[in-house]
Order: C-alpha cells, then sequence, then structure tokens
C-alpha cells in the first residue's frame, strides 16, 4: 500500500509539471476555466452551460483538470463550497463562484457556517459571485462583498428539453411508467435523502418530511392519489409514504428524455424545501405545463407569483400545500392558467434569455480571445 501510495503521488507530480510546462507561457487571464463539483448533477450541469455561454461570447477556455495546476488565471466554481476551499483562495488565479445556498446557523448544517465564514473573512478575494435568488444576494453581501460583484441569476432551463405536455403525452407518459391512467399523480423529483445510497436519511433542509405530511393530508381527500418519484436517495420519503398507506412509484430515469416523460404524466408537482439553491423543478415543471405547488424556498419567491403561474406557500406548512394540491385537482380554470403562465415563465427563464446575465457576470472578470 505505501508503495501504491508513492507511485500515484509521483504520477500527480509528474502531470503537474507537464500542466504547468504547457501553460507556462500563457498570458495572464488569457484562459477561463469554469468548475463543476465532479457528482453528475446539477453543479456540473450549470458548469457545462456557463462554459458554453462563456465560448460562444469569446472567452478561451482551459481544461478543467487543468486549473489546480495552471497559474495566474480565471477560475470559476458553481460550487461555493469547492471554491471557499484553501486550495484555491491560496492559489494564484483571480476567483469567482456561485453562492447557491446554506444559510448560516441552520441546526444540523455546520458546513454552511463554515462556507459563510470562509467568505467573511476575505470577501474582496471573489470578483464575481453568482447567487440565484434575493435571500443568497443578501447573504452575500452580508458577508461582505461589495454590491457590484454579486449578480443574480436564476438556475435556467433547456427549454427544448422539456415541451409542453399534452393529453397524448400524458396518457404514453403513464403507460411507460406503470402508472394508472387515471389516477391523481403528484411528482417530487428532488433528491431528499443523505447522500446518493437508499437516503433512509432525511435531508431536512429538503422538506421530505413536510413532503410527506402534505401528501397525507392529500391522500384523506382523494383515493385515487399517486406519488410519482425519481432520482436517487428516496428512501426517507418512500418509507414513510408507505406506512401511511399511499402509493408510491419511485422510477430511476435515464437522462433529461427521462425526466420530461415524468412530467408529462403528472398532474401536479411539489416543492416543500425548507432551503433551495433552486430548485431546478420549478422552471421544468412550468415548462412542461405542470402545475406548481411550492413553498417559499429558493428561486420561487423570485419566479412564482400565488395563483398565476403556480401556488406559494410558506415553509413548512403542510397543510396550505395540501390545500395547494386539492385545488389543482378541483380548479381547471386555475390549472388552465397556472399552465400557459408557467410556460412564459419558463421561457423567460430559459438558457437564451439568461445569457446576456452570465454575459454581464464575465465581462472584465476574465480576458476574451483577441
Amino acid at each position: 500500500m505505501i508503495v501504491a501510495g508513492v507511485v500515484r503521488r509521483g504520477r500527480a507530480a509528474a502531470r503537474a509539471a507537464r500542466v504547468r510546462a504547457r501553460t507556462r507561457d500563457w498570458d495572464d487571464r488569457s484562459r477561463l476555466f469554469v468548475l463543476g463539483d465532479a457528482l453528475g448533477w446539477a453543479l456540473d450541469d450549470e458548469a457545462a452551460y456557463v462554459a458554453t455561454v462563456a465560448r460562444a461570447a469569446g472567452y478561451r477556455l482551459g481544461p478543467p483538470s487543468w486549473a489546480r495546476f495552471a497559474r495566474r488565471q480565471v477560475v470559476f466554481h458553481t460550487s461555493h463550497f469547492a471554491g471557499l476551499d484553501p486550495v484555491w483562495t491560496g492559489s494564484s488565479h483571480r476567483l469567482g463562484l456561485a453562492y447557491f445556498h446554506g444559510r448560516p446557523r441552520t441546526p444540523g448544517y455546520p458546513e454552511f457556517d463554515h462556507a459563510f465564514q470562509a467568505l467573511t473573512r476575505d470577501p474582496d478575494r471573489f470578483a464575481r459571485v453568482q447567487v440565484t435568488h434575493h435571500e443568497m444576494e443578501e447573504i452575500v453581501v452580508a458577508a461582505g462583498v461589495a454590491p457590484e460583484r454579486v449578480h443574480r441569476i436564476p438556475i435556467g432551463i433547456e427549454l427544448d428539453a422539456f415541451p409542453l405536455g399534452d393529453c397524448g403525452r400524458r396518457t404514453a407518459s403513464r403507460e411507460a411508467l406503470g402508472l394508472p391512467p387515471d389516477a391523481f399523480v403528484v411528482g417530487s423529483f428532488q433528491k431528499d435523502g443523505v447522500g446518493f445510497g437508499d437516503g433512509l436519511e432525511p435531508k431536512t433542509i429538503k422538506g421530505p418530511d413536510v413532503l410527506v405530511d402534505a401528501l397525507r393530508h392529500v391522500s384523506r381527500e382523494v383515493d385515487d392519489l399517486v406519488v410519482l418519484l425519481t432520482g436517487p436517495a428516496r428512501g426517507f420519503v418512500r418509507r414513510e409514504l408507505d406506512r401511511y398507506g399511499i402509493r408510491a412509484v419511485h422510477r430511476l430515469l435515464p437522462g433529461r428524455e427521462g425526466l420530461t416523460t415524468a412530467y408529462h404524466a403528472l398532474d401536479a408537482y411539489l416543492v416543500a424545501s425548507r432551503q433551495e439553491g433552486g430548485p431546478k423543478s420549478i422552471l421544468e415543471s412550468m415548462a412542461t405545463g405542470v402545475p406548481l405547488v411550492t413553498t417559499r424556498a429558493g428561486q420561487a419567491p423570485d419566479l412564482v407569483v400565488n395563483g398565476e403561474n403556480g401556488i406559494l406557500v410558506d415553509v413548512e406548512d403542510a397543510e396550505a400545500l395540501a390545500v395547494g394540491l386539492l385545488r389543482v385537482r378541483a380548479d381547471a380554470p386555475l390549472v388552465a392558467r397556472m399552465r400557459a403562465a408557467g410556460r412564459l415563465t419558463a421561457d423567460q427563464n430559459s438558457h437564451a434569455c439568461l445569457a446576456p446575465r452570465w454575459n454581464a457576470l464575465l465581462d472584465g472578470f476574465a480576458e476574451r480571445d483577441g
């Protein structure tokens, strides 16, 4: 084992030396590195999108894996937990990051305090900070970041990947997913368990307990309720729904195409979170024409007009979430209004429409080619 460790360290050192040799003659700030969190989840999606915008605007991008070994370039992290690491704050790079979520003094989440304290220690270290909603903007400014360096840009959507649903797509999607054709199907697609395993330990900021409580209220009024779950780590919700005799169908889906199929099968989408960076599902459900019922968490208060493009309730109010779902079930004119207005909101926050806001963030942060 000792020999293997020595070999790995030797290979890493050799690789670092090769990268430094290849980047030695780069002009200062001539390359932009956009880094995700390497988990294959939302932050990697955001990194890929930002890199696409930057490339189209004429910035020269460096390979993400080179960023650690290059010198005096520009690095933007879509994970502030990674970007605040001393490996980066102590580097020679010009830095920017996305501060998506993490309210200080949240019980059970000391990492939120550590991140906020790290930002507070040296707020001028970051030339650009992106936030997705107003609460995070207030937190970042309170940490000492100059307001002109903070850019509020929501987590957007690739609109073409989420076409508006219709009766035909609804029927086909339910058949493909093994759902009853006439059930009242409520969707929850957010990872709300700790880790990427069974998820039996609830991730409390995502509100899985509130989600179950809201669905329990609905089940008392709706005999044909079915809950469609996707994503990893849903064990807590599955166990609790089973305990209350609420039928749940859990599907692990292959990529975006499968996710769109899941939305098209729904009568309503439910967000019960206490805190959020997004979630992306707000705009995804709107784009596909699925009525949204959500707490005032993350970017929901910035995007949702209650009773127009969604139903917005207070955090932890399970009864109000249930009432919202029952309104969706009973009020066809409301559903039609939310369907049309929601699609418009999704269009206004599509990747194409958000690109100018990202260009404003990048302007003066990195150097354009030529």
